[in-house]
């Protein structure tokens, strides 16, 4: 009886220490896993997009969003593009003060400079800085194909003709650059060469040197 009760009393301290090595293993793997799990987001997620998502813009403004991001975030090689695209259910110029409006509040400062845009664009094209980034605020109308007319085959590119009113609102485009990869923190040149029509690498007509005086030949 003794030695069955001692041996009862060793297989209850094992299955102790069992629970105990299992409990510690499960704290370990969470303590660690959630570290990770959160870490892996913050690498994958670009926190510009999280200071974008923080914008004060009304729900209209911001119906459906597109991002994308390109480059590098460390600037190797490329430095990072950021790119979303909005629509909304406003006209052009609301939805443009709402988003100006918005970007203040944020911190951002209107930013005066040339090639801003750097194309000719339709509709309210702004340009914004914060400490080391830019930003290019875009704010157009969006592009819509009309139906067909009666007696008219409808186009190719649609299945089907837009429902009436599908085309109102307006499309927000925002590009978010670091300032060191903006060409246009950088100083200008005074002419631009595609507007002069000067070709940056002329061809000489004529010999810089001169001629050359022949030397008379020895009598």
């Amino acid at each position: 009886m003794r030695g069955a009760r001692s041996e009862l009393r060793r297989q209850m301290r094992e299955r102790r220490r069992l629970r105990m090595g299992v409990l510690a293993l499960v704290s370990v793997v969470l303590l660690g896993a959630l570290p990770l799990y959160f870490g892996i987001r913050t690498l994958s997620r670009d926190p510009v997009f999280d200071t974008l998502d923080g914008l004060n813009v009304p729900g209209w403004a911001a119906t459906k969003t597109v991002d994308n991001v390109s480059g590098s975030r460390w600037c190797v090689e490329e430095c990072r593009l950021r790119e979303r695209t909005v629509e909304s259910q406003r006209p052009v110029e609301e939805t443009a003060r709402a988003y100006e409006r918005a970007l203040t509040e944020s911190g951002w400062q209107p930013w005066k400079v040339t090639r801003c845009p750097e194309q000719p664009a339709k509709g309210d094209y702004t340009c914004w800085r914060r400490d080391e980034l830019t930003l290019d605020l875009w704010v157009r109308e969006p592009t819509c194909v009309p139906p067909p007319i009666d007696g008219e085959p409808a186009p190719t590119s649609l299945a089907t003709p837009p429902a009436a009113g599908e085309c109102n609102g307006s499309l927000v485009s925002v590009k978010v650059r670091n300032a060191i990869d903006d060409e246009r923190t950088r100083p200008q040149p005074s002419t631009d060469p595609s507007l002069t029509g000067e070709d940056p690498f002329p061809t000489l007509s004529e010999d810089p040197l001169g001629e050359l005086t022949p030397t008379p030949s020895p009598s």
